[in-house]
C-alpha cells in the first residue's frame, strides 16, 4: 500500500485533488472579501463541517476494515494452518510461492485503489487476511494457547492506546514514522543477520525494538488516515478507509508478533 498520502489525488482523475480548504481560498481570491466577513465565515464553518464528518467517515471505516481483515486472519489461522504446513512442507518451492503470492497480492491491491477498483481490493485484501491467518496459525502452534491469548489482548490494548493518541495528538508524528521507518528497516537486516547467527539474545533485544517501531508506526498510521481526508470526496472514501485499514492490520500483527516473541511462553 502506498504511504503517500498525496498519491490519493490520483484516485479520481475527474475530481479536484487539491484539499477543499484551497477551494475556498481560490474563490475567496476571485470574489474577494465580502467586507462584514459574515459570508466568509460561514462557508469556512461549512468545510469546517464536511471536512470533520469525512474525516470521522474515513476513520470509523478504516479501523472496521481492519477489524473485519483480523477475523478474516483468525477464521484462517483456526481452519487452513495444518493445510497450510503439510503444503510448505511438501516442497520447499511452495515456500517461495507462497511469499511471491503475498507480495503479488499487495502490489495488486495498490495498483487496485490507485485506480479506485475497492471491489478488487477488498477481495484481495480478504485472501491476503487469510493466507496471513493460516501462517500466524502455525506460529501460534509453537506457543501455549494461554499464552497466546495473553499476547493478543496486550497487544489489543497497546494498539489502541497508541492508536487513540494517533487519532487525538495535535503534533505531527511525521518525523516520528520516519524514525520507526528506520528502524523497520534495521530490524530486517538484524533478522537477516540472526537467520545464520542464531543468537537468541539478538531475537529478543530485536523483539523490544519491533515492539517501541510498530506502537510508534500506529500512531504515525493512525494520524496519517486523518491526512488522507484532505483528498476524500465520495468517490474514493472507501479506497482511502481500506488502504488505512491494511496499514493498521500490518501493524497489528507486527505489534502481536513481536510482543509474542517476549511473553509467549512455548509448548
Amino acid at each position: 500500500m502506498n504511504n503517500d498520502y498525496r498519491d490519493w489525488g490520483k484516485l479520481n482523475p475527474n475530481a479536484n485533488t487539491e484539499p477543499i480548504q484551497d477551494d475556498f481560498q481560490g474563490y475567496q481570491s476571485n470574489y474577494g472579501n465580502t467586507g462584514s466577513g459574515t459570508f466568509s465565515n460561514g462557508i469556512s464553518g461549512i468545510i469546517s463541517e464536511a471536512s470533520e464528518a469525512l474525516q470521522q467517515k474515513v476513520v470509523a471505516q478504516s479501523f472496521i476494515f481492519m477489524v473485519a481483515a483480523l477475523a478474516v486472519t483468525w477464521v484462517g489461522a483456526k481452519v487452513a494452518s495444518a493445510a497450510l504446513l503439510e503444503w510448505m512442507m511438501s516442497s520447499p518451492v511452495n515456500m517461495i510461492i507462497l511469499f511471491v503470492a503475498e507480495i503479488a497480492i499487495v502490489l495488486i491491491s495498490n495498483v487496485a485503489l490507485k485506480k479506485n477498483n475497492v471491489v478488487l481490493s477488498a477481495c484481495l485484501f480478504t485472501a491476503y487476511s487469510f493466507i496471513n491467518g493460516a501462517m500466524l496459525g502455525i506460529v501460534c502452534s509453537i506457543y501455549t494457547d494461554a499464552s497466546v491469548a495473553k499476547v493478543i489482548v496486550i497487544t489489543g490494548i497497546t494498539f489502541a492506546v497508541t492508536a487513540l493518541y494517533g487519532l487525538v495528538a495535535k503534533k505531527d508524528l511525521s518525523s516520528v514514522g520516519s524514525l520507526c521507518i528506520m528502524g523497520l528497516i534495521g530490524l530486517i537486516l538484524v533478522g537477516l543477520i540472526n537467520f545464520f547467527v542464531k543468537s537468541e539474545p539478538l531475537d529478543y533485544l530485536a523483539s523490544f525494538i519491533g515492539v517501541a517501531v510498530f506502537v510508534g508506526l500506529t500512531a504515525y498510521d493512525t494520524q496519517k488516515i486523518k491526512k488522507h481526508v484532505a483528498y476524500a470526496d465520495s468517490y474514493n472514501v472507501t479506497a482511502l478507509s481500506l488502504n488505512g485499514a491494511f496499514e493498521l492490520y500490518l501493524d497489528f500483527i507486527n505489534l502481536f508478533l513481536y510482543l509474542l516473541k517476549i511473553f509467549g511462553k512455548r509448548r
